[in-house]
């Protein structure tokens, strides 16, 4: 048998097995990320089932390691709380990228199998071990049961001749693969690794390779470990390892000999990874920014070589570099050897350690028209934003980044390409208004009786909407975080009148939490009293807000849902179901100059 076959075999206690085969295979390690671990959860709970082995169970947090996002946030938050209940351990947004927390803290050895919601799980192949990406039904059944069905993947043997220039890195040795294999030449296939150059590559390079299997369309990419990877493995996980190897006469669908002596410093242009050619076709290019990190190239080795380019140097005027490590072991041996602060002497912007802008993390995603250089693994359009993404190594990324163009270590010009200001605007002016809107000072409306104080701008517009520009867009989220009132905007209507109590809008200074009113068609506000920066936004966007005495509701017998009218100029309200009227604070002068104006602009 080879390798993948001997370690399908012996976790589904099976003397052998053979391509094609379905086997229920045991799973050393099952781990569920921030990214699908809610519905692992939901799906292991909605089933009535239980977690077999908690210690071979595990969450990582690696996709937004800062919790920047609300949704991953609370995704977070509820895995923690069926992790307590269940003692499963938890490496948080603290500790890194799932798959490579398995390879630094034992948790895969040369021979294991692990399963993951991650599709780069096949990184174990780095190591000799068998690990595989898949959905949330599957790694909760992994998580209930302990073993998966598996189809025995035919295996191809690719043999390296020669040897690879100094130039020639990992991330360029997988990049020239693409350019052989393309995406789909070895789908479906375990590719096994064999040479003299192979076995010369160190862990963090096998690792570099084996986690761009996916990209090319195979189920993993699996390296005969050498002695440096089972003394590391062995160390981490504190035991003797078996050896695994694949038997002289095993079998191979196809075996394949390559000579590396011909393969260059690559990149992947925007779009698809196997788009891609020499990093020459492209010199000269202009970039916005650059990131150093993800599964593929957030190692140790990666980060050394990304520091020798950038010591002593600046990134280019308006280039924006992201370094991100792998893991948070990784950080700190990086803060240890000085490493961090070439890059933050650089000028570079260094996160904690986990995916980033790879898997819209909490660095590195770029945007509209944005030209990014990455290390990461895929480029695939809105994979890392909405710009363009190049695909390249360590050592290509931090030279361009000095140079604000796509280049080489060694050729980095004396004086980084600067941004040059267009011959015309990329901004489309829109004429300036001459004409003074004469806009009602009085209003009718129905009214909404909201006798909360402290109202503030999370619960009027909540900051995971803050991303919106268009207030056209804004209207729908109105209130959708204050308890009560989450359908507020579903049931609004235009002209509707809103009446509340003290220090309304307090808390951030987000025009939204204005301007999300104007666009239901709400025709006024009023409140005790506003927060200081709430009113100045308001006003000054020719928002209508008024102030009233609390006696107000009781001098005309104001009930929720009365059609009221409010005079804005002369400082009164009538309820227009008994007639009665009272006295309200009315505008300032400036207040009318600004709402006449149409607003502050």
């Amino acid at each position: 048998m080879n390798i993948i076959e001997k370690i399908l075999a012996k976790h589904s206690n099976k003397a052998s097995v053979k391509p094609g085969e379905i086997v229920d295979i045991f799973i050393d390690a099952r781990i569920a990320r921030d990214f699908g671990g809610a519905n692992v959860v939901k799906n292991i709970v909605n089933n009535g089932l239980t977690v077999a082995d908690a210690s071979r169970t595990f969450f990582t947090f690696d996709c937004n390691p800062t919790g920047s996002d609300q949704k991953y946030a609370a995704n977070q938050h509820y895995c923690r709380f069926f992790a307590r209940e269940n003692n499963i351990r938890v490496y948080d947004i603290d500790a890194g990228i799932g798959t490579h927390i398995a390879i630094d803290h034992g948790l895969a050895w040369p021979g294991s199998t692990l399963v993951s919601t991650d599709s780069h799980a096949n990184i174990l192949g780095s190591i000799g071990a068998f690990g595989q990406g898949m959905g949330d039904q599957d790694i909760a059944a992994a998580w209930a049961k302990g073993s998966l069905w598996f189809k025995v993947p035919s295996s191809v043997k690719l043999i390296f001749k020669g040897a690879l220039s100094e130039n020639v890195s990992a991330k360029d040795f997988a990049l020239n693969l693409l350019n052989i294999f393309g995406a789909n030449k070895l789908l479906g296939y375990s590719v096994e690794f064999y040479g003299d150059t192979i076995d010369k590559l160190t862990m963090d390079q096998r690792i570099t390779i084996a986690s761009m299997a996916t990209e090319m369309g195979a189920i993993i990419f699996l390296f005969p470990p050498n002695k440096d990877v089972y003394d590391f493995c062995e160390e981490k996980t504190g035991r003797p390892i078996e050896r695994i190897d694949a038997d002289a006469d095993a079998q191979y669908e196809e075996v394949k000999e390559i000579d590396v002596t011909g393969f260059v410093p690559m990149l992947a242009r925007p779009g698809k990874p196997h788009d891609n050619a020499g990093v020459s076709t492209e010199m000269g290019k202009k970039i916005d920014s650059a990131f150093i990190g993800s599964c593929t190239n957030g190692r140790l080795e990666d980060l050394r070589i990304a520091a020798g380019i950038l010591k002593g140097r600046k990134i280019a005027p308006g280039v924006v570099l992201k370094v991100v490590p792998s893991t948070d072991i990784i950080w700190m041996q990086a803060m240890e050897e000085g490493l961090i602060k070439i890059f933050k002497d650089a000028g570079a912007i260094v996160s904690n350690a986990g995916c980033a802008g790879c898997a819209a993390g909490q660095v590195g995603q770029n945007g509209p028209g944005e030209v990014t250089l990455s290390t990461g693994n895929r480029n695939f359009e809105g994979k890392q934003g909405k710009g363009f993404v190049y695909l390249a190594s360590p050592a290509v990324v931090a030279a361009s980044a000095v140079a604000g163009v796509i280049t080489t270590p060694d050729s980095i010009p004396d004086v980084a390409a600067i941004f040059n200001k267009p011959l015309t605007s990329s901004f489309t002016m829109a004429p300036k208004k001459e004409t003074r809107d004469e806009r009602p000072l009085t209003v009718e409306g129905r009214v909404w009786v909201i006798l909360k104080d402290d109202i503030d701008t999370d619960m009027i517009f909540h900051n995971r909407y803050l991303t919106i520009t268009d207030i056209k867009e804004m209207g729908q989220y109105a209130f959708d975080n204050l308890k009560g009132y989450e359908d507020f905007a579903k049931k609004a209507q235009p002209n509707d009148i809103v009446i509340t109590g003290k220090n309304f809008g307090a808390g951030s200074s987000r025009q939204q939490a204005v301007d999300c009113f104007a666009a239901l068609g709400i025709s006024c506000i009023l409140a005790e009293s506003y927060g200081a920066i709430y009113e100045r936004n308001a006003i000054n966007a020719a928002f209508p807000i008024l102030t009233y005495d609390p006696k107000l509701l009781q001098s005309i017998d104001l009930q929720n849902g009365d059609r009221i009218k409010v005079d804005m100029a002369g400082g009164k309200v009538t309820n227009l179901g008994n007639g009665k009227t009272a006295e309200i604070d009315k505008f300032t002068d400036v207040q009318i100059e600004i709402y006449r104006n149409g607003g502050l602009l």
